[in-house]
């Protein structure tokens, strides 16, 4: 991948997956992200244990959700509430080109750090915040986790739950973390941008609520439109379009179609799933037909998928121009030439060498991608970064003896 960030700084005060997952993505395209930790135990993130997929069960020595956010970058651990640990913070934010934080406004304002503050120790610093539910109006001070912000408040989880269902949809993990750090590292770019063309440095905001809206905006648009909490659709294994739904096989597998227009490919469709009599069904054509008769349409492609392995149907529509899918397991996606051929998974070591995949940030640049570096360890590279910035070995044993570094 072209390291379009090559000379780029990034100094990060962060936690968990969201923020984080920014300064990943920043890191592999090229900047220098200085992870900044506590003295005490560092991101709480390094202690989360997700389904009990914990370091010691894996096949490689790395933490998977840790590696996933914090992959490429540097970790120093200060104490920024003692007086030398928040003089080194400093030095190390006049050096930088971003401020990457999800601190909450409280915290930043005791640790001497919100906006004009940092403004003063570096006017041309990009400030750059991740928040629950942005910088303004009464909750700016509450935090915020996906399954909450993103997921809850957005709406995300009343439109997918079956108004019929007992209880409503969950996620997997990171699952508005991800897409909502991928948007923050977006508007790094932007404002990268715009201090090159104008010289300002400008703040970037992004929350896990509005990225839960921006997902959910057909159908929160469709609520201020017609007044409605739930766009139209069919139930379960039902559509209103035969030809955008899934269809599972005879070994317990699902085709998804979406043929967007049933007229332009319902007749060559047939003919490959071997059902040339429904190319020519009057029930079933034009569209309007194949609408009106939707629940019969579904019923005899039900039967038909139903009769043959995935394997065979993949191979009978090979051909197909229509937009079709397998849907996947996720270590099927491993392994997905397409992922493969686009670069989609990047190569790390842990520390034996034993290579492992990680998931690439979706913008690519140059075509091409290199392998990334691990997650740092609590602190790692402190003492490289000391020397950096100027400091003496005697000046570090004294910081390190007084706790204000570890």
């Amino acid at each position: 991948m072209t390291r379009i960030l090559d000379g780029i700084r990034v100094v990060e005060l962060s936690s968990w997956t969201f923020v984080p997952a920014a300064g990943a993505a920043l890191a592999d395209w090229g900047a220098d992200v200085i992870k900044v930790e506590d003295t005490r135990g560092g991101d709480p993130g390094r202690y989360l244990v997700v389904s009990g997929l914990s370091k010691d069960k894996a096949k490689v020595d790395a933490d998977y959700m840790l590696e996933i956010g914090n992959r490429g970058k540097r970790s120093v651990a200060l104490d920024v509430k003692s007086e030398v640990g928040y003089d080194l913070l400093v030095k190390l934010l006049k050096t930088a080109d971003v401020f990457l934080t999800n601190w909450l406004p409280g915290p930043l304002e005791r640790a001497n750090l919100n906006l004009e503050q940092v403004r003063a120790i570096n006017p041309n610093i990009i400030i750059a915040r991740g928040t629950g539910q942005g910088t303004r109006g009464p909750d700016r001070d509450k935090g915020g986790f996906d399954a909450a912000s993103y997921l809850a408040r957005s709406g995300f989880s009343y439109a997918m739950t079956a108004a019929d269902s007992e209880f409503p949809m969950s996620q997997g993990p990171a699952f508005g973390d991800l897409p909502s750090g991928l948007t923050l590292a977006g508007g790094v770019l932007g404002a990268l941008y715009n201090r090159e063309r104008t010289g300002e440095a400008t703040t970037v905001d992004v929350s896990l609520l509005a990225q839960g809206m921006w997902t959910m905006a057909p159908d929160i648009v469709a609520a201020e439109f017609f007044d409605i909490d739930r766009i139209p659709k069919a139930g379960p294994g039902k559509s209103m379009n035969p030809v955008v739904n899934a269809y599972k096989t005879k070994d317990n597998r699902w085709i998804q179609l979406v043929f967007l227009q049933p007229d332009k490919f319902w007749a060559g469709f047939c003919v490959r799933i071997g059902r040339i009599d429904l190319a020519v069904d009057e029930r079933f054509t034009p569209a309007q037909n194949l609408v009106a008769n939707g629940d019969e349409a579904i019923k005899l492609l039900q039967e038909t998928f139903a009769a043959e392995n995935v394997d065979h149907w993949t191979e009978a529509l090979k051909d197909e121009p229509g937009v079709w899918s397998v849907i996947a397991s996720p270590q099927e996606v491993l392994f997905d030439p397409q992922a493969t051929a686009n670069s989609y998974l990047v190569g790390s070591a842990d520390s034996h060498g034993k290579e492992y995949r990680l998931v690439a940030p979706p913008i690519q640049f140059g075509e091409s991608a290199e392998p990334v570096g691990r997650a740092p360890g609590h602190g790692q590279h402190t003492e490289e970064l000391l020397l950096e910035l100027g400091l003496g070995r005697e000046e570090i044993a004294a910081a390190k003896e007084s706790g204000a570094v570890l």
